[in-house]
């Protein structure tokens, strides 16, 4: 999950015990804890409403006092992701944090419910929580809370972080594609290869993960490696030169290329049985970067590793 709280977590404050958090709730309140101690006091904070974004209402959107907290947050929980914000209206930053999660919950149709709480209309709900500034949010799954984080964050990685507690309770997200990657898999299909190489370069350098990218990667390479080569006549010449490392090297990427990785795959692996040395690493090295084309997941890849292995060793 991202971690977007700076500094010390949250929770190494001490856990928020919620069962215990309802069962004070169901009792008398007794004299008011003070408010959080870097909670400011400042304008529009009257009340539990005047926050920005989508009033309350419709299940979606609730603003939530101590009264009605193990109804509206315990209680959901239970089947729907609650996000509980704690808020003071009337200060940009925070105002600008609510209005964030309730555009991120109407663009979500419902998948998961803000709770929002005034932090000086009803300091004992905050203090419940260990809020010692605002904003400061609260996951809820299942009963429990599962991550959070204090202070103002910029939209995109609140995104994430609504996206990775989705997915923690349960709710199937959608990966949004990356628009640097629709650039390069055009370029790619157009035969812009230098430009297409470039690109998905450039994701690697900012995103070394991105299996996207590496295989968009590997089949400019590949695509550069047998530019201006006759499929047939390679694949020809590999067959009759079973030993001839650069010829079987070459039938395995127009192979490749023609939809045909496992007889590609099959080819290089028999071909490593037969070598030794500097050629053995030639070869699995190649195979390797074909791999690459198709991805990790790839069920073909998957046995020609297992099929590679067996050579080896």
């Amino acid at each position: 999950m991202s971690d977007l709280r700076p500094g010390q977590s949250i929770f190494t404050r001490g856990a928020v015990d919620l069962g215990a958090l309802a069962a004070r709730t169901q009792q008398a309140p007794a004299a008011s804890p003070a408010a959080p101690a870097t909670t400011p006091a400042g304008p529009g904070n009257g009340g539990n409403g005047g926050f920005p974004g989508a009033p309350a209402g419709g299940g979606h959107v609730v603003d939530v006092t101590e009264a009605n907290v193990q109804d509206e947050v315990l209680q959901k929980s239970m089947s729907t992701p609650v996000v509980v914000a704690f808020l003071a209206p009337g200060y940009p930053e925070v105002d600008q944090l609510a209005d964030a999660l309730a555009q991120f919950n109407a663009a979500d149709g419902g998948s998961w419910v803000l709770a929002r709480v005034n932090a000086q209309a009803d300091p004992r709900l905050a203090a419940m929580f260990r809020v010692q500034s605002v904003p400061t949010v609260y996951a809820v799954v299942g009963g429990q809370p599962i991550d959070a984080f204090a202070g103002p964050v910029p939209p995109a990685q609140l995104r994430q972080w609504l996206d990775a507690v989705l997915r923690a309770g349960g709710v199937d997200v959608a990966v949004p594609e990356d628009p640097r990657l629709e650039e390069a898999d055009e370029a790619l299909i157009m035969g812009n290869l230098d430009e297409a190489e470039k690109a998905y370069r450039k994701i690697l350098s900012d995103s070394p993960k991105d299996a996207a990218a590496e295989a968009g990667l590997a089949q400019v390479v590949l695509a550069k490696r047998v530019a201006g080569v006759d499929p047939q006549a390679a694949v020809a010449a590999a067959d009759a030169a079973p030993d001839d490392l650069a010829a079987q090297l070459k039938a395995a990427d127009v192979e490749v290329l023609a939809g045909q990785a496992e007889q590609a795959y099959q080819r290089l692996v028999n071909l490593v049985r037969r070598v030794y040395g500097d050629d053995r690493e030639t070869v699995r090295q190649h195979l390797v970067s074909l791999f690459a084309v198709a991805g990790p997941d790839d069920p073909a890849v998957a046995a020609a590793r297992r099929a590679l292995a067996s050579a080896l060793f």
